[in-house]
C-alpha cells in the first residue's frame, strides 16, 4: 500500500533563522543545514537529523512538499533526499510533476476560482484601499492565484485583519495572519484538493500530512492522519481535530518531531 506524505514546509519542517526557537545552551544546539539560499544568503534550515529523516522518508512513502510559495520561491529549496516526484506549490493552484506544472490541473484550478469567487483585482483594490502604509511594507500577488501583505506586526491593528476577514468571506475568500504576513486567498484553492489529486494518481492508501497555518488546516483535515506543532496560527489559536496529533515541540525540533511520526506511521 503506497503511502502519501503531504507537508507543508515553512515553520513546518524548514525553519528560517528567527524561527528556530533553539531553548538548549549554544554549546548543545543541533547541528543544522541550510537547504535555502536567496540573495547569496542562508535562509532556510533544519537539523542534520531532520535531513537524515527526510532522506529516510522519501524512499518509504511517497513525500509531497506542499506550500504556500509560489513556483519560483519553491525552487530555491534543496531539500535532502530524492527529489519529489509531486510538490504543490502556490496553495494548491500548481501541482508539479517532476518540476513542471500540470497545465490540465491549473485549468480546472483557474475554472473553479472564476465560478465562485470575487475576482482576484476586486480583493487587491479593498486591501490598497484600506492598508495603512504606516505598517505595510510590502503589497504582493502570488502566481495571480492570491495575494498578501508584508506587514509590521506590532503596528497591525487588530480590527483590520478582522473586518478584512469578513468582508472577503461574502466574496469567497479568506484571510490568514502568518507571522509578519497577511494572506488572503480564494476558498477553492486549497492544498487538500492537489493532495487528494496525488494520491487517485499514485493509488495511495493512505494520507499523512503536516502543517501549522491556517492554510493547513484543509489539508489536515483531508488527511487520514496529521500533526501540527507547538507553534503557529493552528496553535495559538488552539485548533484541533480528531484525526490531528498536536505537538508540544516548537521550531526546529518540531520539525524533527514530524519526521519521525511520518516515518513511524508508515511503518
Amino acid at each position: 500500500m503506497a503511502v502519501l506524505v503531504a507537508s507543508d514546509l515553512d515553520r513546518t519542517l524548514i525553519y528560517s533563522s528567527a524561527a528556530l526557537a533553539l531553548t538548549a545552551p549554544d554549546a548543545e544546539a543541533p547541528r543544522l543545514l541550510c537547504v535555502e539560499v536567496y540573495g547569496s544568503e542562508p535562509l532556510s534550515y533544519m537539523t542534520e537529523a531532520s535531513a537524515a529523516l527526510l532522506a529516510e522518508l522519501g524512499d518509504a512513502a511517497v513525500f509531497v512538499p506542499t506550500t504556500t510559495r509560489t513556483r519560483e520561491q519553491y525552487g530555491r529549496i534543496n531539500l535532502p533526499g530524492p527529489a519529489p516526484a509531486y510538490a504543490i506549490c502556490a496553495n494548491g493552484g500548481h501541482l508539479l510533476v517532476d518540476g513542471v506544472s500540470d497545465p490540465d490541473w491549473h485549468a480546472r484550478v483557474l475554472s473553479r476560482l472564476a465560478d465562485e469567487c470575487a475576482p482576484l483585482d476586486e480583493v487587491r483594490a479593498r486591501m490598497e484601499a484600506t492598508a495603512d502604509p504606516l505598517w505595510v511594507r510590502k503589497h504582493r500577488v502570488a502566481e495571480d492565484l492570491f495575494a498578501y501583505l508584508v506587514v509590521e506586526r506590532e503596528l497591525l491593528p487588530e480590527d483590520w485583519v478582522k473586518e478584512l476577514a469578513v468582508w472577503a468571506e461574502n466574496r469567497g475568500w479568506t484571510v490568514s495572519l502568518q507571522g509578519r504576513k497577511i494572506y488572503v486567498v480564494p476558498k477553492p484553492l486549497t492544498k487538500s484538493a492537489a493532495m487528494r489529486e496525488v494520491a487517485r494518481r499514485t493509488g495511495a492508501g493512505l494520507t499523512l500530512a503536516a502543517g501549522d497555518s491556517l492554510l493547513d488546516a484543509d489539508l489536515l483535515l483531508a488527511a487520514d492522519r496529521g500533526w501540527r506543532p507547538g507553534h503557529g496560527e493552528l496553535a495559538e489559536t488552539g485548533w484541533v481535530a480528531p484525526t490531528v496529533t498536536p505537538l508540544p515541540e516548537r521550531g526546529v525540533a518540531a520539525g524533527e518531531r514530524i519526521l519521525r511520526e511520518f516515518l513511524k506511521a508508515c511503518r
